[in-house]
């Protein structure tokens, strides 16, 4: 795809703009001195487990319960995420930690 100097340079100004506008829009909305709205501390404290319960339930959709391995793999890697999470409090560990055993687990332990 040919694409012209004058089209790529308006798209990563638009780009930046968007992202700028995005990153200030808290501070200018909820200036220094203005309480936070409930509503947004309501979205902030609700949100991101409402997110994860999606996420996981996104990747879980296409396991099969009544062929091998019979969903083995999802589950071991979901427990070593939770256990991982609960034990370390550390996203990035828990995320590496689970996606590591569930690759282990579906290369060489369920081929």
């Amino acid at each position: 795809m040919n694409v012209n100097v004058n089209y790529t340079l308006s798209a990563i100004l638009v780009i930046a703009v968007v992202t700028f506008g995005t990153r200030v829009a808290p501070f200018i909305l909820f200036g220094k001195g203005k309480p936070t709205p409930k509503y947004i501390v309501y979205i902030g404290n609700y949100l991101p487990p409402a997110i994860m319960a999606m996420l996981i339930i996104y990747c879980l959709r296409n396991v099969h319960l009544s062929a091998f391995p019979f969903g083995m793999p999802e589950v071991i890697g979901v427990v070593v995420v939770a256990a991982l999470h609960i034990w370390k409090r550390n996203n990035l560990i828990s995320i590496i930690g689970g996606t590591a055993i569930y690759m282990i687990a579906i290369q060489i332990v369920f081929v």
